[in-house]
């Protein structure tokens, strides 16, 4: 008892004092310590709710964690997320991004109208408009907050600080491109390295004045939040902004067929040359606003919009030789050091050659003269081969049947396909050191922790000096030793010790997506984390009295398979994949999995669909559901409270099993009752 008086007085006061520092932080605007110290008092303060499960009987502090502002911009949430685009780089790519969003609609015979919109190579930024008057632009930043530039943006005169209108929504967020034309830039240029990086330098300008004097520009593109909505269609939108004084680009189009898109693509490619800005592809977008918001967003970009980039830009040389690399899933993928070439502005040493069958294909040799092309931002990758040209020194490449840690690799076979793997495989895990490297790259990445000043580059960097070997070791570095590194300042190294500490705080959907289960993506994490719900739960499979059990009940989830299932079997059969990960945990508050919409229409249901519908797909269906606080299953079970039988074809044995269980079933029509509710 005396105990427990203890540890709740000591709590009280270390939430007093927070509560202090968030009312001079967010509500006075003088904070009295700095961020670290913050984080630090928070942190205590969430590791003893964690430890003493009745501190949090009243309320916990686990949901008011803020983001911390830049060291030059305050941060401020978007009003919706500005989520990045998925890419096509050819026809086939555009095929099966049209096809997905037919599947997804329930719409395989009718036709989908476009949008088709310039790809600017600028800078993305939103205007928002409250009854007219422009009280906020922001950066693009992590596509959930992003910095104040207002004052920045003001400076580019075409952009309308006030909308005279008679029917101007109450709010309304525009999001637009900045950028510098190519004609301005060459009177700037010796300051910055090409137009993009002028126009982002200009905009985080911490005066307003120094970004005035640089000739920014900007079109608008897109809609973000709007109260009310008044807006049926995309190119509506567009053109209604236009009267309203918003510079849009002129070469948008709609595209009412798949022939058309390939025509204008290859169109406005022949165009760009003589354009004054810089475009590399072509945004299309369902029209249909209303399609847009059924489709809505995968976690990291929209359903309904995709950016085709132009054709590749491609070289020819010389391969030097033939190396491995192995990435954070044991896959050995061959590359190809090439002698150095100039391909679409940028030198490239190295070209991917994919896995071992690509090579016998292609007969790819060292000495021998190639053709390759990089596409986007990815890694350039031999296309062919110029046979005419290979002299007697070309030798073929023996593929090694060994890992670079010495141990032998394999090709699995597929569960789905059963056939064999193309990529050979590693599958020590984390006792490959080169796996375990890999996967520290991984783990600080953008997706997961998102530990800004912790990139690729400072990994290999620590890994070398052994200042890293686990993930755990980030919470324990010796910044002692790093201090005296070359390029490591105070303030360098104090932005890394927040950024770190920030890491701390992550949710579990986050978590399982870091640890780097194969075939456990950032979709698959998110159906794992509402099963699971807490790290305590999640941390069961680390156990094999119960891991069997648990795996056999992961078969119910909808999107969760026999691969995925296979995969988690795998990982937590290694003993040091388990040790790794739990002294991982044991550094971090990890946040419970919420649900959605705790109030929404199927709250705290396990609902299961069976045979097709008339108006939705499946997908969309099961979309509904999650985004109303619902689970959707894969199996009949007694978990299961409602099975939704469509009019298409539904599975018999479902519907039988499900009356055995006293199962409540609807069929479409009640379904679409309730939705219409």
């Amino acid at each position: 008892m005396k105990d427990k008086i203890k540890i709740l007085n000591q709590y009280k006061k270390k939430t007093k004092e927070l509560n202090l520092h968030n009312e001079l932080y967010f509500n006075q605007d003088n904070p009295k310590i700095s961020d670290s110290d913050y984080d630090k008092l928070k942190i205590s303060v969430l590791n003893l709710e964690k430890k003493y499960p009745f501190l949090r009987e009243k309320g916990s502090f686990e949901k008011k964690i803020g983001a911390t502002p830049s060291n030059k911009f305050e941060k401020i949430r978007h009003l919706r997320p500005m989520l990045s685009l998925s890419n096509a780089f050819n026809q086939e790519d555009m095929k099966d991004f049209i096809k997905k969003i037919k599947n997804f609609l329930n719409l395989k015979n009718q036709n989908i109208n476009l949008i088709s919109e310039p790809k600017i190579d600028g800078i993305s930024a939103t205007l928002i408009y409250e009854n007219g008057i422009l009280i906020k632009g922001l950066s693009r930043g992590d596509g959930v907050f992003g910095e104040d530039i207002l004052e920045n943006l003001k400076t580019i005169k075409e952009i309308p600080q006030k909308i005279t209108s008679s029917n101007i929504p109450k709010i309304i967020e525009i999001r637009c491109e900045v950028y510098i034309g190519k004609k301005d830039f060459l009177k700037i240029g010796n300051k910055f390295a090409n137009p993009r990086n002028a126009a982002g330098g200009s905009l985080r300008q911490k005066n307003s004045l120094e970004t005035s004097k640089i000739p920014l520009k900007y079109f608008a593109y897109g809609l973000g939040a709007i109260e009310p909505m008044i807006f049926s269609k995309q190119s509506e939108f567009l053109k209604e902004i236009v009267k309203w004084g918003f510079a849009t680009n002129p070469l948008s189009k709609n595209i009412e067929s798949f022939e058309e898109v390939e025509i204008h693509h290859k169109k406005i490619d022949s165009l760009r040359s003589s354009l004054d800005y810089d475009i590399d592809g072509l945004v299309f977008k369902v029209d249909d606003l209303n399609l847009q918001k059924r489709l809505g967003n995968t976690s990291s970009s929209p359903r309904w919009a995709i950016a085709y980039k132009f054709s590749s830009e491609k070289a020819t040389t010389k391969i030097k030789d033939i190396i491995i690399q192995v990435g954070r899933t044991g896959a050995i993928t061959p590359v190809a050091k090439v002698e150095p070439v100039n391909v679409g502005g940028v030198v490239v040493s190295n070209a991917t050659l994919h896995n071992e069958d690509e090579i016998k294909r292609k007969d790819i040799r060292i000495g021998d003269t190639i053709q390759i092309q990089r596409a986007g931002d990815v890694i350039p990758q031999v296309i062919s081969v110029e046979t005419n040209k290979r002299g007697n020194e070309s030798k073929k490449y023996k593929f090694p049947s060994k890992c670079l840690c010495g141990a032998l690799t394999k090709k699995e076979i597929s569960k789905t396909t059963k056939k064999e793997d193309a990529v050979r495989r590693c599958i020590k895990g984390y006792d490959c050191k080169f796996i375990a490297r890999e996967k520290l790259k991984h783990l600080v990445s953008k997706e997961a922790f998102n530990i800004d000043g912790l990139g690729k580059k400072v990994i290999d960097q620590f890994w070398d000096l052994k200042l890293i070997r686990e993930p755990s070791d980030i919470f324990k570095l010796d910044f002692n030793k790093i201090e005296k590194l070359d390029g490591w300042g105070a303030l360098s190294i104090s932005n890394l010790k927040k950024a770190i500490l920030k890491s701390q705080l992550i949710n579990l959907d986050k978590f399982i997506f870091s640890i780097g289960i194969r075939h456990i993506g950032q979709e698959n994490a998110k159906i794992l984390a509402s099963f699971f719900r807490s790290i305590k739960e999640f941390t069961k499979l680390f156990d094999s009295k119960f891991r069997k059990k648990i795996l056999l009940n992961l078969v119910e989830l909808d999107g969760i398979g026999e691969t995925q299932i296979q995969s988690l079997e795998n990982f937590f059969l290694n003993n040091t994949n388990v040790r790794i990960t739990k002294e991982l945990a044991q550094k971090l508050h990890i946040k419970n999995y919420d649900i959605q919409n705790k109030d929404g229409k199927f709250s705290n249901k396990k609902i299961m669909f069976t045979g097709g519908f008339k108006n939705m797909s499946r997908s969309e269906a099961k979309t509904i559901v999650e985004e109303n606080g619902g689970k959707v299953l894969g199996n009949i079970s007694k978990k299961l409270d409602i099975l939704v039988v469509g009019d298409s074809k539904p599975t018999k044995k479902k519907i039988d099993q499900a009356k055995k269980l006293n199962i409540k079933i609807i069929i479409e029509d009640e379904w679409n009752r309730i939705l219409n509710s």
